[in-house]
């Protein structure tokens, strides 16, 4: 999966981006788009690979991306290039400076953006429905699925609601090609100052569902130390966890992406999916020959592993059972798949 972090001049974005990748390049150029892929943390993965101690050990992975371009004026938007790499990815990172000072209330750069993207999305729905509408009038025939599609997103958009706000318009197969920007899973990450881990206090912030804070400089000074300096520092501070992996693991979640897992002496690895996704695509994921010969689903919930202690006493308990093709994976789930080509 891959995100996109957006935001005003001044904001902190790569700030954020070093922090999260932990690529930190004294020589990128100015406008130079830069992309980092990390492990996502997962506890999990950790205790299967103490229990099985495998040659290898794969995490779930996230890639983030900062698209750049020329900006005009201080605290004005990109240009529509920025907007076009933005398109590429699944969900968007918007960070909002949230410092003592700023010129700005973080609730006044949360509303330029958005309505930036309903902007963005405006033109490209128009400009659709434009060609269809001239198209149609030339004899050509028209998909009355899509024309209604984007007549809603229009009505939508020019009334200043978000996409991801219209569930039906969100999740549209024939959208999809349009990839529209507030359609997008959407986290809001306030850059704070090194002493402040709070959310701003004025405004309100219920149009947007996952909101976190981050002390951006504090970060990444953070990703820059060893692991065993940063846990030291994390320890001496007080800080359970670091906002970094917060904001990695949040980032799958507003994705609506769990992880399964395959283990062995060979390897430990997470695998990712979306939510809901049946075992027999959940097997093409490992191997396209597990999904066209699949028979079983060998189907373990990581809890009761560890609980039981061992894969053996988990059977002996009852804990490991058979599912068929269309059982929905589950989050946490240990699976060996049965298949035969």
């Amino acid at each position: 999966m891959k995100l996109g972090i957006i935001g005003l001049p001044q904001s902190g974005k790569t700030t954020v981006f070093e922090a999260l990748t932990r690529n930190i390049s004294e020589t990128a150029r100015k406008g130079e788009d830069r992309i980092g892929t990390i492990h996502v943390p997962d506890d999990r993965i950790d205790g299967l690979s103490r229990m099985y101690e495998p040659q290898k050990t794969i995490y779930a992975q996230v890639e983030y991306f900062l698209p750049t371009a020329a900006r005009t004026k201080k605290d004005k938007p990109a240009d529509q290039s920025i907007w076009t790499a933005a398109r590429e990815c699944d969900a968007l990172i918007q960070v909002v400076k949230n410092h003592s000072g700023g010129e700005k209330s973080p609730q006044a750069d949360l509303r330029n953006m958005e309505q930036e993207l309903i902007l963005a999305d405006l033109v490209v729905a128009e400009k659709r429905l434009e060609r269809i509408e001239l198209d149609h009038r030339r004899g050509k025939k028209m998909d009355p699925e899509e024309h209604s599609l984007l007549s809603a997103c229009r009505h939508s958009l020019e009334n200043e609601i978000p996409l991801r706000s219209v569930a039906e318009l969100a999740t549209a197969p024939k959208l999809r090609g349009f990839a529209f920007l507030s359609a997008k899973p959407l986290l809001i990450l306030f850059n704070n100052d090194e002493d402040d881990d709070c959310l701003p206090q004025d405004g309100d912030l219920t149009d947007f569902k996952s909101c976190l804070v981050m002390r951006g400089k504090l970060e990444h000074e953070l990703s820059q130390m060893s692991a065993e300096d940063a846990a030291d520092f994390l320890k001496e501070f007080n800080i359970g966890e670091s906002a970094t992996d917060r904001v990695i693991r949040k980032s799958y979640e507003i994705l609506g992406l769990i992880s399964f897992f395959t283990v062995g002496k060979d390897e430990v690895r997470a695998w990712t999916i979306k939510r809901g996704t049946p075992a027999v695509e959940a097997a093409g994921t490992v191997h396209s020959d597990m999904q066209k010969g699949f028979i079983r689903a060998e189907v373990l919930a990581y809890d009761d592993l560890m609980q039981a202690g061992t894969h053996a006493a988990a059977r002996k308990q009852g804990t490991v059972r058979l599912e068929g093709k269309t059982y929905e994976v589950q989050d946490g789930d240990i699976i060996n798949f049965r298949f035969n080509v």
